[in-house]
């Protein structure tokens, strides 16, 4: 039986700056070898699309700077339209945007130690917490499946709302977001059989 819809669900490339830094709603672009990392992708995607053979395809992005970057390499490779959505966009972290793990560490280490033991009772000092991007995720999710009823769609967003995502789909608690991994440019497939998911792959690396 053929899927209805197919979704894949992209991090953005590597970015520029330091790494292991909580970046949210801060925009910083994509490093050389990020966009290295999204032409590979680009190339596998040739074959994905093949593969599923759908007459609709577009690519939705986060409005923020990587990742609409990132879709937008996809875009040119694949010759497929992209749209902005806001709700795609990375969770904010509040207080801790910009910093280092080893700098919330050392200011916030009670809140930090919270929040990784429990990230839906705790989050960020001026954050968004995981209920409310949960909430914004599932939105989308429908929004997109009913607006976009017999594509391929590509995302790509950000390595905390793809948790949440991820998470959602698969009934998994979200106390559990951090037992999913989520590389920069991975690629991760779910089909859908009218609303009903199925997660072919997560945090799939082709470069």
């Amino acid at each position: 039986m053929k899927p209805t819809n197919i979704i894949y669900l992209l991090r953005h490339g590597e970015t520029e700056g330091p790494k292991r830094v909580y970046k949210g709603h801060i925009d910083v672009p994509l490093s050389k070898n990020g966009i290295m990392q999204v032409e590979k992708v680009a190339q596998k995607f040739k074959e994905f699309i093949k593969k599923y053979d759908f007459n609709n395809s577009i690519i939705l992005s986060s409005p923020l700077d990587r990742a609409v970057k990132t879709a937008e390499i996809l875009s040119k490779n694949l010759k497929i339209n992209m749209e902005i959505m806001e709700l795609l966009k990375e969770r904010s972290f509040g207080k801790w945007e910009g910093l280092s793990i080893d700098q919330i560490i050392s200011s916030y280490p009670d809140e930090f130690d919270r929040w990784r033991q429990n990230p839906v009772l705790f989050y960020p000092p001026d954050g968004e917490s995981t209920l409310e991007v949960s909430k914004r995720a599932k939105r989308a999710i429908e929004e997109i499946l009913k607006r976009y009823k017999e594509y391929q769609i590509i995302i790509t967003a950000h390595g905390g709302i793809n948790r949440v995502i991820l998470c959602n789909l698969l009934n998994i608690p979200l106390e559990n977001i951090f037992r999913i991994e989520q590389d920069f440019t991975c690629v991760n497939i779910i089909e859908f059989y009218e609303n009903y998911p199925v997660v072919k792959l997560i945090n799939g690396i082709f470069w």
